[in-house]
């Protein structure tokens, strides 16, 4: 099907389905029930003798994240949507109820590795779902509701895990985890399948070649999200203990301020998006994710750690669905589970390698946090540069091809 008549079968299309709110929720709940063990992990790990692995905790979730994106964007593209988003859920709820169990150090770093194939599914698998079932010129504000709800289960998902442990133990946090990806699964078995040319499953579906692996097309797109997503590894690791440090006992306050503003932004950055491109309207957040970057790291006071999470809260709200959506835009007609599984990649290696660089270089060392997040900042510069100069060479381009008068 030609981009002109899947645009034309999408424009007339309500964006507020029911098919579209159940995966919303659907990502609410998926998103809290893994982000809700992010802030106490660090502590449960050096009470299992493992402080010197803190930086692994995100890397290794990340890297079989990032690894099995080319098997989902694969099978979303032809096996269905709904069932690769199942098998993400499925996997939060195994894992929730196997933390307990794997009480070694290495055994919880095995279970991360494993807990990753989480994030490497559904979300993949969701945000295709989603530009099947809103219309073609709402894309960008539909990525912006669905990031709404994401963004919600991450807030919430931190706060709610604190405030558990604080108040009951670890088992009784991974098992409620556990069953808010329980409650995740339940509503996404109720989504109808959008893929109309789905494939019955085999063995051979899971062979990749080098054209599986990644869209080039959707590079512009992952070179952005790998710059701006470093600093989230960096955040994901370094945070919990800066927040003790700036003065706040619960561990989770960040995320909650941090996501509540990038709530505020992500529908009218969609919308934004929509109407004046892509590439424009991620250039402001790239700029306020360097801002609250420089501020969480230069004024560590609760007042400035505050603001600085709410300024890169609206970045990381601008950003977002932008990216989305325009990596959306750059894929081909039938492949836009392998372009979308080619962002996350990137997404991936960001935050992982962020996670996993931050973490090596803290060694419990606080005056070593404002550092990473000012080099964090330096890479989200560098998207601004390489946005600026692909626009210019683009004028250039357009330039050389007008007619000599």
């Amino acid at each position: 099907m030609s981009i002109a008549k899947r645009t034309l079968g999408t424009k007339n299309q309500t964006l507020y389905n029911s098919k579209f709110i159940l995966v919303c929720l659907g990502s609410l709940f998926f998103s809290a029930s893994y982000n809700m063990l992010i802030p106490e992990l660090p502590s449960y790990l050096s009470g299992l003798g493992g402080a010197e692995y803190i930086g692994l905790i995100i890397a290794l979730f990340t890297l079989t994240a990032g690894l099995s994106r080319p098997f989902s964007g694969k099978l979303t593209d032809t096996i269905g949507r709904k069932p690769v988003m199942l098998i993400g859920a499925l996997v939060c709820v195994v894992c929730g109820g196997l933390y307990p169990v794997l009480t070694s150090v290495y055994g919880f770093l095995l279970l991360r590795l494993f807990h990753g194939f989480s994030t490497g599914f559904t979300p993949t698998a969701a945000s295709t779902f989603v530009s099947d079932v809103v219309p073609a010129n709402r894309l960008g504000e539909a990525m912006g509701i669905q990031g709404i709800a994401f963004s919600t289960g991450l807030a919430l998902g931190p706060a709610l895990g604190s405030m558990i442990k604080l108040h009951f133990s670890f088992e009784v946090l991974f098992y409620s985890s556990s069953l808010m990806a329980l409650l995740a699964t339940g509503l996404l078995m109720n989504l109808k399948e959008t893929l109309m040319a789905k494939q019955t499953f085999r063995p051979q579906l899971l062979r990749i070649s080098k054209a599986d692996i990644l869209a080039k097309e959707a590079f512009p797109a992952a070179i952005i999200t790998f710059l701006a997503y470093v600093a989230f590894g960096v955040i994901l690791t370094l945070i919990p203990d800066w927040t003790g440090i700036v003065g706040f006992a619960n561990k989770g306050i960040f995320f909650v301020v941090f996501t509540l503003t990038s709530l505020l932004v992500r529908v009218v950055a969609g919308k934004l998006s929509d109407l004046y491109g892509r590439t424009k309207v991620i250039l402001i957040g790239l700029l306020l994710l360097c801002a609250g970057l420089i501020m969480i790291g230069a004024w560590n006071v609760p007042t400035g750690f505050l603001a600085g999470a709410g300024v890169y809260g609206l970045g990381m709200g601008i950003v977002s669905p932008g990216i989305n959506a325009w990596t959306i835009d750059l894929s081909k007609p039938g492949q836009k589970g392998k372009a979308i599984a080619t962002m996350f990649i990137a997404l991936e290696a960001g935050i992982g390698l962020g996670a996993l660089l931050s973490g090596w270089y803290y060694q419990e060392m606080p005056n070593r946090i404002p550092i990473t997040l000012y080099v964090s900042a330096g890479l989200s510069f560098l998207g601004i540069l390489y946005l600026l100069f692909r626009a210019k060479r683009k004028t250039t381009k357009l330039n050389s091809q007008l007619p000599l008068i």
